[in-house]
C-alpha cells in the first residue's frame, strides 16, 4: 500500500493512556499514517517526550490545531468532553470518528454512532459512519455472556466481580490511582451501581430481547496498573459440554477472543488485544471468568480493531502483539 493510500488518522486527547496507546499501535500498522496528535497541555512537545518509551519511534510532535482532511478521527477524551468536542467543532462530514469515552454508547446517542462491539455487531461495524467504543469492564463482561444471550439462557439472576488496574482510572492524580495507596490495597467501588451496567444490559437485549434479570456488580480496584479480570455465575442448567460448545461455537470467528479449558490469569493477555474465557459449571452455576487488557481489547486495541472493520482490512490488522508472559 502506498503512502498516498494508507488510512489518514487524528487523535484527539493524544497524551494519556488510551491516546498514548493508539500511537503505540498505529505508528506500527501498516495501513495508516498519523497525521496529527492533539493535546492542547502538551502542544509543541516531541510525543515522546511524554510517552517515553516511544523514543526512537517517532519524531511526531502534539499539536492544538485540528487537522480535517483525515479518514478517521479517535476520540480519546474524558467522558462529557466528546459530545462537546463534536457539537463546536467543525469536522470533514466524511471523517469517521471513533470516540472512546462513554458519550455515544447507547442506542438512543445522536450522530449515527454504532456500539463497537466486533463480538457483538461485527457487520454493522463494517458499515459505520461513526464508532462508540465499548468501556472496558463492559467488554470483559459482555465477552463472558453475549455465547448464552445469543441462545436465550440467561434467565436467571447474574452475579459479577471484576477487577481492573490503577489505569481504568485514567492518567489524572487522585486519593486511589496514587502509587502507596493502591499498591498492595485492594478496594471495592460503585457496587451494583456502576455505569457499565447501562451498556451491557443494553447489549445483551439486542440478542436476547426479553432479558429481564438483574445484574449484581460489583467493581473491584485491583494492586496492579493494567487487565481486568471478571468472574460471573447464574444458574444454568446445563452440562458444562453443553455450555463449552456454546462459547467455542459462538467465537470460532472471532480473532481475538478465545474459550480456553485450562487456567487462565491477567499476563497471558496484557499487552495484547486478547480475550481469554473459561467456563466451568459447579453444581447448578456456571462460572464464567474473562481477561483482558482494558486498555487495548477494553480500549485503543478494540479502537484499531473497528477501525480495520470499517476500513475493509484485515480485523487483525496491526493488532497482532506478544503478551507479557511473565
Amino acid at each position: 500500500m502506498t503512502e498516498v493510500n494508507k488510512i489518514k488518522v487524528g487523535i484527539i486527547g493524544s497524551a494519556g493512556y488510551t491516546g498514548g496507546e493508539l500511537l503505540r499501535l498505529l505508528l506500527l500498522h501498516p495501513a495508516v499514517e498519523i497525521i496529527f496528535a492533539y493535546s492542547k497541555n502538551c502542544a509543541g512537545k516531541y510525543v515522546h517526550e511524554i510517552h517515553t518509551d516511544l523514543y526512537g519511534d517517532t519524531n511526531l510532535i502534539f499539536t492544538n490545531t485540528i487537522h480535517i482532511d483525515i479518514d478517521v478521527m479517535f476520540l480519546c477524551n474524558a467522558h462529557g468532553e466528546s459530545k462537546y468536542f463534536i457539537e463546536n467543532t467543525e469536522l470533514n462530514p466524511e471523517t469517521h470518528i471513533i470516540d472512546l469515552s462513554q458519550d455515544f454508547r447507547w442506542i438512543e446517542s445522536p450522530h449515527n454512532f454504532i456500539y463497537g462491539l466486533p463480538e457483538l455487531q461485527r457487520e454493522k461495524i463494517k458499515a459505520a459512519k461513526n464508532i462508540a467504543n465499548p468501556g472496558c469492564f463492559a467488554t470483559s463482561i459482555q465477552l463472558a455472556l453475549l455465547p448464552l444471550a445469543a441462545k436465550n439462557l440467561l434467565q436467571n439472576p447474574i452475579h459479577i466481580t471484576s477487577t481492573t488496574g490503577s489505569t481504568g482510572a485514567g492518567q489524572g492524580l487522585s486519593l486511589t490511582s496514587h502509587y502507596s495507596w493502591r499498591n498492595n490495597n485492594l478496594s471495592v467501588y460503585k457496587p451494583f451501581e456502576h455505569q457499565h451496567l447501562h451498556e451491557i444490559g443494553q447489549s445483551i437485549a439486542t440478542i436476547q430481547q426479553d432479558f429481564d434479570q438483574p445484574m449484581y456488580f460489583i467493581p473491584q480496584r485491583g494492586s496492579f496498573t493494567r487487565g481486568i479480570f471478571s468472574s460471573i455465575y447464574t444458574e444454568l442448567d446445563l452440562s458444562i459440554d453443553e455450555v463449552q460448545e456454546i462459547f467455542q461455537n459462538y467465537y470460532n470467528t472471532h480473532p481475538f477472543t478465545f474459550v480456553r479449558s485450562d487456567s487462565i490469569d491477567l499476563k497471558q493477555v496484557i499487552n495484547t488485544n486478547k480475550s481469554f474465557i473459561k467456563v466451568q459449571k459447579f453444581k447448578e452455576n456456571v462460572f464464567i471468568e474473562c481477561v483482558i487488557d482494558n486498555l487495548l481489547k477494553g480500549a485503543s486495541g478494540q479502537a484499531v480493531q473497528n477501525m480495520n472493520l470499517m476500513f475493509g482490512l484485515d480485523e487483525s490488522s496491526g493488532l497482532k502483539l506478544k503478551g507479557v508472559g511473565f
